[in-house]
């Protein structure tokens, strides 16, 4: 009878049973604790690609671009002119500041024209007086501008008002090979006043890596991002994103 109360006592110790299966067998538990967090992990994941939509990585949009635009602090060439013809590979154009003037007959059908209304806003200059109806213009390498590849970009922007640290907006004219600019989720176009203003002082662009000497006219940007912009993954890739991620450790171990 002694016996069989001592089983009936151990049966009613369930902490120290298990403190002395974890001490007895480290491994199966160590292995166990894995899969608990492996699953929970996938669970939390599972749940929070259902009710949140994520961005897709592999495909560029108009936002990386133009953030990749308001990282660059923009000054005048040390020889520029109020008026500059830029001309650059593959292509050669005619520059007036609001209005980008193409021969359709010269243009290759492989480049890109396009005048976008987007938040970027002039937020520091060494020429404040400059502001007034302010136009940039110059030609950018594509890996400048979060962009693949080192083709030439033009990029032309209009400022017309003076907004230094406001949230205002800029017509942006891009002009660039087709391939390399964001596919999709344009921003909207510039409105018909926008563009077809008389002719503004225009100043050619280029990176600063060094800092501006006291003759030079320099100007910072900020860009506020637009939501609506960011190309985001369908429910079909976050589906294969899910099924992939499960299936993979279980492939592995």
């Amino acid at each position: 009878m002694i016996p069989q109360a001592r089983c009936v006592m151990g049966s009613w110790q369930p902490v120290a049973n298990l403190r002395d299966y974890v001490s007895q067998h480290p491994p199966g538990v160590t292995f166990f604790l894995c899969v608990l967090t492996l699953a929970l992990t996938f669970l939390s994941l599972g749940s929070y690609t259902h009710t949140h939509r994520l961005p897709n990585p592999d495909t560029q949009d108009w936002n990386q671009f133009l953030s990749s635009l308001a990282n660059l602090q923009l000054c005048a060439r040390a020889n520029g002119t109020a008026m500059e013809t830029v001309s650059s590979p593959p292509f050669a154009k005619e520059e007036v500041c609001g209005t980008v003037l193409l021969n359709s007959t010269q243009s290759p059908p492989s480049i890109t024209q396009l005048s976008l209304w987007v938040p970027l806003a002039v937020m520091d200059s060494s020429d404040i007086q400059s502001l007034s109806d302010l136009c940039l213009h110059g030609t950018l390498l594509a890996s400048q501008l979060g962009l693949t590849g080192n083709e030439a970009v033009n990029v032309t922007l209009m400022f017309s008002s003076p907004s230094v640290g406001g949230n205002s907006h800029a017509c942006l004219s891009v002009s660039a090979p087709t391939h390399i600019l964001p596919p999709a989720l344009l921003p909207p176009m510039c409105p018909a006043n926008e563009g077809t203003s008389s002719p503004v002082r225009a100043i050619a662009m280029e990176i600063s890596s060094q800092k501006p000497s006291a003759s030079q006219s320099c100007y910072s940007l900020q860009y506020t991002p637009d939501p609506t912009l960011t190309a985001m993954l369908t429910q079909e890739e976050l589906g294969l994103a899910s099924r992939h991620l499960i299936q993979e450790p279980l492939i592995d171990s």
